[in-house]
């Protein structure tokens, strides 16, 4: 992940540099901000209801597996994968429905958590650029 920040911004890497954009952004408390902030967004603001509807009503255990997710994604401890094994994001979302609007919302969503958590502009702008594709690979509803 950080050489793919590395790219967007066009640097290489230096001796003093952190190893990971795990470490570029702050670590473990940025990260996990980042998935309490999403979750907090998606309760509080009504634009996320359709997301918000298909999580169940406590979100803290959705809030702690973004976390250990996104720990492992940037490059800091595979805590997702130490306790659930390999992500396998797609499959373990097809219970749900993910069409371009649940896409959309879920990307609008993390675009203003990591906006409010993650002081790095270019890692920030980097990590979301890093999501859309992922996001996209998430759709299970044909809309062609």
């Amino acid at each position: 992940m950080l050489s793919v920040i590395r790219r967007l911004v066009g640097r290489k890497q230096e001796a003093a540099e952190p190893a990971s954009a795990y470490e570029l952004i702050g670590g473990e408390p940025v990260v996990r901000a980042i998935a309490d902030r999403f979750y907090q967004l998606m309760q509080e603001d009504a634009r996320y209801r359709p997301l918000r509807q298909q999580h169940p009503d406590d979100m803290a255990e959705s809030a702690d597996k973004l976390f250990m997710f996104l720990s492992g994604w940037l490059g800091g401890p595979p805590l997702f994968e130490q306790a659930h094994g390999h992500p396998m994001l797609r499959a373990r979302h097809l219970s749900f429905r993910v069409d371009k609007a649940q896409r959309d919302q879920w990307l609008d969503c993390m675009r203003k958590a990591l906006n409010d958590t993650v002081s790095h502009k270019e890692g920030r702008q980097a990590i979301l650029k890093a999501l859309i594709p992922l996001a996209d690979h998430m759709r299970n509803v044909n809309e062609d």
